[in-house]
């Protein structure tokens, strides 16, 4: 399997992880179990896994902590589960750094179909068309094919998703592009909230503008979407 990898499991509901387990098992990915938030900070830290699969509701340290703390140190990819499915739990979710959420009752096939696009997307291995040397805006670069980005020479931590949403924008600027419109052409999604994008352009922001309240590289063009604007 070209994707697979690493996969630490962190949910209480024994069930739960050994039906995940076994689907991602099957998909090629090697896959540790854990059930509460400490444990997966330890394991994390001594066993560094290709991506994390993170139950929102943990006894003790809640997922978004564990999500928060991991976040800290590491931008390996997180994928959500929350079993509420209100929107702003899976908003908080991203907010604090997860780059998927699926909601609980779930598929056990379609979280193993978003881990690995996830995996796919944290590999660097979806580059666009035309994606020749590195992008680069004044002191801003990105190197699509090493999957870093740099900003005054300081490697910048950003996620699988937030990196994709950058490096799209930068081979398009000066063009508006509406929330839905950015949805499908970055991630591919033909579903999901809208809202997700303007979480990840927040995100975005407060690690490359200088005033994140007052943007100008990721410009919002009102009744529309947003814009990149070179420096």
């Amino acid at each position: 399997m070209t994707h697979a990898g690493r996969v630490l499991v962190v949910d209480d509901d024994p069930t739960v992880a050994e039906v995940v387990a076994r689907y991602l098992a099957r998909d090629g990915h090697d896959v540790e179990c854990v059930a509460d938030g400490n444990t997966a900070l330890r394991t994390a830290r001594d066993r560094p896994p290709d991506l994390v699969v993170l139950d929102l509701m943990l006894p003790g340290m809640d997922g978004l902590e564990v999500c928060r703390r991991l976040r800290e140190t590491s931008a390996v990819p997180i994928v959500m589960l929350t079993a509420l499915g209100t929107e702003t739990d899976r908003l908080v979710g991203l907010e604090t750094g997860a780059d998927d959420y699926v909601t609980k009752p779930f598929s056990p096939r379609e979280l193993a179909l978003r881990v690995r696009s996830v995996l796919r997307r944290a590999r660097g291995a979806v580059t666009a068309t035309g994606s020749g040397g590195p992008l680069r805006d004044g002191d801003l670069v990105v190197d699509v094919a090493a999957h870093e980005a740099t900003l005054r020479g300081e490697r910048l931590a950003l996620t699988a998703r937030e990196f994709d949403l950058l490096a799209f924008l930068l081979r398009n600027p000066r063009q508006a592009f509406t929330r839905e419109e950015l949805l499908e052409r970055v991630w591919d999604w033909t579903f999901g909230d809208s809202s997700t994008v303007t979480v990840h352009v927040r995100r975005l922001r407060e690690k490359i503008e200088d005033d994140p309240t007052a943007p100008h590289r990721i410009v919002t063009v009102w009744g529309v979407g947003y814009r990149y604007e070179p420096t």
